[in-house]
């Protein structure tokens, strides 16, 4: 009964959150504010939008490429196609259950190209895997390629008195040895997670660098994360107010959206709100931030939401025939 309870709670809280900041986005705006957002999403350059779209469709086109990577040396080779479908309706899952779009992935594949469900999900996991390290790299470039600003913010927050400035030092070399003892000498459960995460990260480079076609399956995976990226800028694009915005703007609007995917189911409601506070923070007005982040957040959506509804419908025919 536990179990099921904890389930659902999994399935519904971050949908309830999602739609609780929707709402509370729009009761903080007045009829000015509404009235300025629905211009500007009335008059954005729509041209951008669906190309921004394209380049999604290249970089889930090139994930399913990607894929035949892992699956070959296990003596697998499914058809193209197949491989395709399966991604759009991990993806489509995933917008209603969190996570639970890797395992219906694996179960499309194993069911129309005969693969071993562990052995679709074993290489799901090991795409995962490169995947937060690309993502990991992205953060650190976000970080390092807007260091002066964010260091700004950060002094500007912190008393001049450099009796501050020790404390502060204080608390972090403090902080850096309890993570230490905690995550390599702790015999807790949570930071067992912990290491074997860690672990698996590094076992997951390994196995990249040690297949065969090494260098086309980095190549897919720079293409995929390029894609993301040109995704959020061409969007950018639509709107006149951030049509100017820097590299180091795009690459920390992106780090933000992508880590508000993973609050709520597809990142409803925190994708639009997390942008828009990016946006803010480089100058660009509220209202416009804020219609650029749904502006970005439904392009994604929509094409999740229309190829994995034909994934779904068009999978089982397109076997049939086969």
């Amino acid at each position: 009964m536990r179990k099921r309870i904890k389930k659902i709670a999994f399935i519904i809280l971050p949908i309830a959150l999602g739609v609780f900041l929707i709402w509370w986005s729009l009761s903080t705006l007045s009829e000015s504010d509404k009235f300025e957002i629905k211009n500007a999403l009335e008059n954005a350059n729509y041209f951008w939008i669906f190309f921004s779209l394209f380049l999604g469709l290249l970089s889930h086109l090139s994930r399913a490429y990607r894929w035949e990577f892992l699956l070959v040396p296990l003596g697998y080779k499914p058809r193209f196609m197949n491989s395709v479908f399966a991604i759009f309706i991990a993806y489509f899952i995933n917008l209603a259950i969190p996570r639970a779009g890797e395992v219906a992935r694996a179960t499309a594949i194993s069911k129309y190209e005969s693969i071993p469900f562990e052995k679709a999900f074993g290489t799901i996991i090991a795409e995962r895997i490169v995947d937060v390290i690309m993502l990991l790299l992205i953060i650190g470039v976000a970080f390092f390629y807007q260091f002066d600003l964010l260091m700004e913010l950060i002094l500007k927050k912190i008393p001049k008195d450099p009796i501050y400035l020790v404390l502060l030092g204080t608390l972090f070399v403090f902080i850096a040895g309890l993570a230490y003892f905690l995550i390599l000498k702790s015999n807790s459960i949570f930071f067992k997670k912990i290491r074997n995460f860690i672990k698996g990260l590094l076992e997951g480079v390994k196995s990249v660098f040690s297949m065969q076609k090494k260098w086309a399956f980095l190549f897919h995976t720079f293409f995929i994360w390029g894609m993301y990226l040109l995704m959020f800028y061409t969007v950018s694009l639509a709107l006149p107010e951030t049509s100017n915005i820097s590299l180091g703007v795009v690459v920390t609007g992106f780090v933000v959206g992508a880590l508000s995917i993973a609050t709520t189911n597809g990142g409803l409601g925190t994708y639009p709100l997390g942008v828009q506070q990016v946006l803010i923070l480089y100058g660009i007005a509220s209202n416009p931030a804020l219609a650029f982040g749904w502006l970005m957040w439904t392009a994604q959506t929509f094409m999740l939401l229309l190829f994995g509804g034909i994934s779904l419908l068009i999978m089982p025919l397109y076997n049939r025939k086969a």
